[in-house]
């Protein structure tokens, strides 16, 4: 009997810090699922908008089309968005400390969207993908990401969330990270230690483990924070390193193909944990 890990869910989010969607299948690109943060939400200025300072963001869904994208929240009727054209306004976004070109996708789009949020803000789309390249630390040449906040794929473990569970008081699910990937069939922390696997006809490199954020107190749901400590706060007793406390493993993909709901994961490489314990001070 092959007692291998399998994949149990799938999930993509088109547009960065809005509501994502579980999938059955999804095709992948070397710069992660299609559709996956090819859009963004921006301030006037071009910087983003996230969940760490608006959490309403979550309320707000997003679902992907060849043609564009369709919001939708529960107090306005649905906006459909397509695909802005070559001929768009190309404006230079800001994803952390990264520039990006990325075409706007009109006034509709960004009064809809300012509506919902509260702010004045606009929507802008990923046309060229080979604008933004992983960071070289952990990447290779030709590795590129969408608007993700770095890494095209972001792999999780049941049995991690289950281990995690144990140190709260009022256990969360999984959607608090926002992964696309989430595994079963595996002991906590075990994806610490892979170096290569590979996925129905994809194969990932693991690049590093995930440092969390404020984003995680987020109900993606409701848009609320019922506790604005935790995760965080348990995170910080069990899984803090180098680069912050860690849950999840950020993937890139080798090359395209198709994963599904129930793949067997191969693991092809594995070694030692890749959380980088911090070292003790010199109190010399």
């Amino acid at each position: 009997m092959d007692d291998s890990p399998i994949v149990d869910d799938l999930w993509l989010y088109p547009v960065k810090a809005l509501r994502g969607y579980a999938r059955d299948t999804v095709d992948v690109a070397i710069w992660g699922f299609e559709h996956d943060r090819r859009w963004m939400v921006v301030q006037p200025d071009g910087t983003f908008l996230t969940q760490r300072a608006l959490p309403i963001m979550a309320r707000v869904g997003a679902h992907a089309g060849p043609g564009g994208l369709i919001l939708s929240s529960d107090d306005a009727p649905a906006m459909t968005v397509p695909i802005p054209k070559a001929s768009a306004e190309r404006r230079q976004v800001m994803v952390w400390s990264d520039p990006v070109p990325a075409l706007d996708a009109g006034p509709d789009a960004a009064a809809w969207l300012s509506d919902r949020l509260g702010l004045p803000c606009g929507l802008v789309y990923m046309d060229d993908m080979d604008v933004r390249p992983v960071d070289p630390a952990f990447g290779a040449p030709g590795d590129r990401a969408a608007f993700s906040d770095g890494f095209p794929v972001l792999l999780t473990n049941l049995a991690s969330l289950d281990a995690l569970n144990q140190e709260l008081d009022h256990p969360i699910g999984m959607t608090r990270f926002r992964p696309n990937i989430v595994v079963s069939g595996l002991s906590a922390w075990e994806e610490d230690r892979w170096k290569r696997i590979r996925i129905g006809d994809v194969t990932f490199r693991v690049a590093k483990p995930c440092a969390r954020c404020a984003v995680t107190t987020v109900d993606q749901t409701t848009g609320e924070r019922p506790d604005k400590t935790e995760p965080l706060r348990a995170l910080g007793r069990i899984r803090r390193a180098q680069g912050g406390v860690m849950f999840g493993q950020n993937l890139i993909p080798d090359g395209p193909g198709r994963i599904a709901i129930g793949d067997r994961i191969t693991v092809l490489e594995a070694g030692e944990s890749n959380l980088r314990p911090i070292p003790p001070k010199d109190v010399g």
